[in-house]
């Protein structure tokens, strides 16, 4: 048990050596270091007296580097021994205890600049590459509009917005928290993640979601949650700790960088032996130093992220860039998956000396106020019988309770059978027998109104995205998993293609299948639902398709705010992309380096040499890594079918 404080004190002196803020100020020191060196020589070939040591005045600046620059690197040379790790950097430390011994003190300095310089502009171009995650946070606001008992409203700080405060958000701002509307009549764009229009219409009752920008009229809330807790902060700590996991794909580097470094010292070794030549030694070390499989990995990962952003993705697990490549099984939950889950309505059974028409109306004026699935589908049944939608005073909807309001004078609630049947038996004996696909039951004045009976619409993408998973991703098996009924799937299923499909699955079935699959074959699953959640969390690689559930989002590797396949195959292409990059930086790097080892045991490189030769391939490697992060061609290559 005493090692762990052991790890973690040696871990907290790794961190504190490797601080961004210290590479910076080494880098600085060496680049002046290095300047005050070349003007001393320069200058002492014209006669300028050699006060201190001869011709080692030229040298004196490049001491102060030593002291200032060296002792981090022993210190992380020192940590890496007693980790008993040996990696590409470590073999960058010996180079430069070697070169120091040798009194090679300008290849040394050059060494140091390598090993600052790399990881300087390592965090350059990781910062660049995550420009778009970053662009998030400048979209919120610093202050929020308080709105007192008084009616006077004040600026305060984001900070200190209390749930249940009045906040005012004034057209065209940002709404600093989640909320409810319980003034004003407007609209609100929620493609903050997306840059898709979504505008959703609100009044009071109505939720708001942080991040969203208002319209043009002035709406008044009451915070729900602080901001701390809002959506947007979610969307916020998901970004972060995305950019902040450490890859699992850069271990791949480590695990290179533990046979390589040996295998290269070992080789140094016996050139000096066999040459006798301890400067070959040391030009066989530096060169040999592979800074390109330290710093072209984590950049191209990042600037994968950084791509995936701008589509609207967000990667929760960089790992899953390096997983879904080589996924063989493709597992599909149903609703909002496959299918839009926005089922279209197809039956409407008016109760009782009841209209139609009027019921219709009634709930579609509703549900312009809900974010419910079965809500667009009343409304665009309502616009396709050319209904007038009434004016609404209220509108509310609770987690569980339906939604309910007043529209025309009419107290309307839009629930669900089996909540009638607990509450209100007598209503529920009225409706009629159940049937395949989705319902709602409509009650207006406390009276039956109608059973709505919707079916889901497969997605137009969907038979496009099934076909094509075999041909172009390597996908060996496609499978349908939901819990809906038999006939419903078995619908679906036929329709797109998917030979495998499975009704009626609870998630713990789920689950068991989803494990199954996985030790077979690394596996895809896809699911929206928060009952989907623990088959993400088991596969190899999971996403989650929608924003409502944090728990599904939690689970899942990648998230997929507005969910489309479309989106999805741009991922698959974006790993995809990721991928052969990475190894173009990787291998092409690892081979110049071996090149340049056997250049240096023949004596064509000196050390100074092999230490300006390494800086080119490392700016060659962070190049090609940055390539990922400017494409703009990585699009799907599926078509829209229509249905």
């Amino acid at each position: 048990m005493a090692q762990y404080p052991i790890d973690d004190t040696l871990q907290r002196f790794d961190d504190a050596l490797s601080a961004p803020q210290l590479n910076r100020a080494i880098l600085s020191v060496t680049l002046l270091a290095m300047a005050g060196h070349f003007i001393l020589m320069f200058t002492g070939q014209f006669g300028v007296p050699d006060m201190l040591m001869g011709h080692r005045t030229a040298d004196l600046p490049l001491f102060v580097l030593f002291i200032v620059g060296g002792l981090p690197i022993l210190g992380q040379l020192a940590i890496k021994l007693l980790r008993r790790e040996m990696g590409a950097d470590f073999l960058a430390a010996i180079s430069f205890v070697t070169g120091v011994v040798l009194a090679e003190y300008l290849a040394a300095s050059l060494i140091i600049l390598m090993l600052t310089g790399g990881q300087v502009l390592e965090g350059f171009a990781m910062r660049k590459a995550s420009s778009a995650l970053n662009a998030l946070a400048r979209r919120m606001p610093s202050v929020a509009h308080r709105k007192d008992a008084t009616g006077e409203i004040t600026d305060i700080a984001l900070d200190d917005v209390a749930v249940d405060d009045l906040i005012a958000v004034f057209p065209h701002e940002t709404a600093p928290v989640d909320g409810v509307v319980v003034d004003g009549h407007g609209s609100m764009d929620e493609s903050y993640l997306t840059g898709e229009p979504y505008v959703v219409a609100k009044a009071p009752g109505t939720a708001v979601l942080s991040g969203a920008i208002n319209g043009e009229a002035v709406l008044i809330i009451r915070a729900e949650k602080r901001a701390r807790d809002s959506r947007y902060a979610q969307i916020m700590n998901v970004m972060a700790e995305a950019e902040q996991k450490r890859p699992r794909i850069r271990r791949i580097g480590d695990q290179i960088g533990a046979w390589f470094a040996p295998a290269a010292l070992l080789f140094a070794i016996l050139v000096g032996y066999l040459s006798d030549d301890s400067s070959r030694f040391l030009a066989v070390l530096v060169v040999a130093t592979p800074c390109p499989l330290l710093i072209a990995i984590p950049i191209t990962v990042m600037s994968a992220i950084s791509i995936a952003a701008r589509r609207g993705i967000v990667i929760r697990d960089p790992t899953v860039l390096e997983r879904l490549p080589t996924c063989e099984t493709a597992i599909f939950d149903k609703t909002g998956t496959l299918t839009y889950g926005r089922p279209e309505l197809v039956d409407v059974l008016p109760g009782p000396d009841m209209d139609g028409n009027l019921v219709l109306r009634l709930a579609a004026s509703l549900e312009r106020y809900s974010k419910h699935p079965l809500a667009s589908a009343v409304l665009a049944a309502a616009r396709d019988r050319n209904l007038p939608l009434d004016e609404v005073n209220h509108a509310s909807e609770k987690p569980g309770q339906g939604l309910s309001g007043q529209a025309d004078g009419h107290e309307v609630a839009v629930t669900h059978r089996n909540k009638l049947m607990k509450s209100d038996p007598d209503i529920a004996a009225q409706l009629p027998e159940t049937a395949a696909g989705l319902e709602c039951v409509v009650l207006v004045d406390g009276k039956y109104g109608a059973t709505f009976r919707f079916r889901d619409t497969p997605r137009a993408e969907g038979e496009s995205f099934v076909g094509h998973l075999g041909d172009i991703h390597h996908f060996k098996k496609v499978m349908l998993l939901s819990g809906d009924r038999e006939s419903e799937v078995s619908y679906l299923s036929d329709l797109l293609g998917i030979s495998e499909s499975l009704a009626s699955q609870s998630p713990e079935q789920k689950v068991a299948i989803v494990r199954q699959e996985t030790a077979k074959a690394p596996t895809l699953f896809m699911g929206d639902g928060i009952n989907d959640a623990p088959a993400l969390a088991v596969a190899t690689v999971g996403i989650a398709f929608g924003k409502e559930s944090a728990v599904t989002a939690d689970a899942a590797g990648a998230v997929i705010p507005e969910a489309s396949l479309v989106t999805v195959d741009e991922l698959l292409h974006i790993s995809m992309a990721m991928r052969r990059i990475l190894l173009q930086s990787v291998i092409g790097g690892m081979v110049l380096s071996v090149l340049a080892m056997g250049f240096a045991a023949g004596g064509f490189i000196t050390p100074v040499a092999g230490a300006l030769l390494q800086e080119v391939i490392d700016i060659i490697a962070i190049l090609n890594a940055l390539r990922l992060a400017l494409r703009h061609d990585i699009d799907a290559d599926i078509v829209e079918d229509d249905f």
